[in-house]
């Protein structure tokens, strides 16, 4: 069975992996699509060398279907349509004390700190699995680990029609973002610098603007009469970003923090003082997201095939890479991983 392990030094090696009897309380599956995720991109970086422990495979965004199951597991059955929301919890910290498990303390994510999805078979914890409707297109199931972040945003944020929602940054996950947010009825503007994004995110009815072009600051201003953006999602994890999103939000709005800042950064506190704006940071999802992703993606109630830029087979994982790192045109690739 094909597996993809990265070694470290931003090479990946395809190599033979035997597939896992799962153990009590797990699962095996056939893994049908892989996503990369931009942790993943991270990885490949030598970002994230504390965690990942090469050679190992990783990948957390799939979809697949149920092919074995270990003693004790309920509810699953061989054939199984499925997807995995990849968090180990540590079950004892506050935070898991309190069923908040997607901010636990000492979380593992499936794929980063364990082994991860971009192989044919991954055996799993059962009670990562939610189960896909029979009519899912499989291939759009791989969109709903970063749709479910998504949901998680904007229902943490409240989004409804009455908002004006800007939304820093156009890649896979802004891009869901916005298009959740129109989805709910808000008027929606997004900024990327990119142009095949900017391009991409246009197609689909969002509005956006170049921030290297575009005093985005004024053009919002303009826009409300003044009164700034009620939601402003901030994506980027930028230092240009986190400057300028104090200066968009409206007296009492929002900023939602949902970019990985990597190091500290600048932030304009006088602003959040003066306009009493509020401003959360956001992480993962919790079981309720995942189920509306799922919904989202067997009704195709958005989009969604035009953010999928290519497919490809498992085995050219470096090239794939390689071409992200010199900015080819891409918003989500996946890999083909099995049947």
């Amino acid at each position: 069975m094909k597996a993809a392990f990265y070694e470290g030094n931003k090479r990946f090696r395809i190599g033979e992996s035997s597939p896992q009897t799962p153990a009590p309380g797990q699962v095996r599956l056939k893994v049908a699509y892989s996503g990369i995720c931009g942790t993943d991109y991270h990885i490949y970086l030598g970002h994230m060398g504390e965690r990942v422990k090469a050679p190992q495979v990783i990948g957390h965004e799939m979809s697949g279907g149920v092919v074995e199951i270990g003693e004790d597991v309920q509810g699953f059955k061989p054939g199984d349509k499925v997807v995995v929301r990849p968090i180990n919890p540590c079950l004892k910290c506050p935070a898991c004390r309190a069923e908040n498990f997607h901010v636990c303390y000492n979380i593992k994510v499936l794929g980063v700190d364990t082994p991860g999805s971009f192989q044919e078979n991954w055996t799993v914890p059962a009670y990562t699995l939610h189960r896909l409707p029979d009519n899912t297109d499989i291939k759009l199931a791989a969109l709903i680990e970063p749709l479910a972040v998504a949901v998680h945003d904007i229902r943490l944020a409240g989004v409804t029609e009455k908002d004006y929602v800007v939304v820093l940054g156009a890649g896979p996950v802004g891009a869901l973002i916005a298009l959740l947010a129109k989805h709910k009825g808000a008027r929606v503007l997004a900024t990327e610098t990119n142009a095949f994004r900017r391009n991409l995110v246009r197609e689909l009815g969002i509005e956006v603007v170049n921030p290297l072009e575009t005093d985005v600051a004024k053009y919002v201003s303009e826009q409300t009469g003044t009164a700034g953006a009620d939601i402003v999602f901030e994506v980027t994890a930028s230092d240009a970003a986190a400057e300028v999103m104090t200066k968009l939000v409206r007296a009492h709005g929002l900023i939602v923090v949902v970019g990985i800042f990597a190091d500290l950064t600048r932030v304009d506190l006088h602003q959040i003082f003066a306009r009493e704006i509020r401003l959360i940071g956001v992480r993962l999802y919790q079981p309720e997201d995942f189920e509306t992703a799922i919904s989202l993606v067997a009704t195709k109630a958005l989009p969604l095939e035009p953010l999928i830029s290519d497919v490809r087979p498992l085995d050219q994982v470096q090239a794939v890479f390689e071409e992200m790192e010199t900015r080819a045109n891409f918003m989500k690739v996946l890999f083909k991983c099995g049947d």
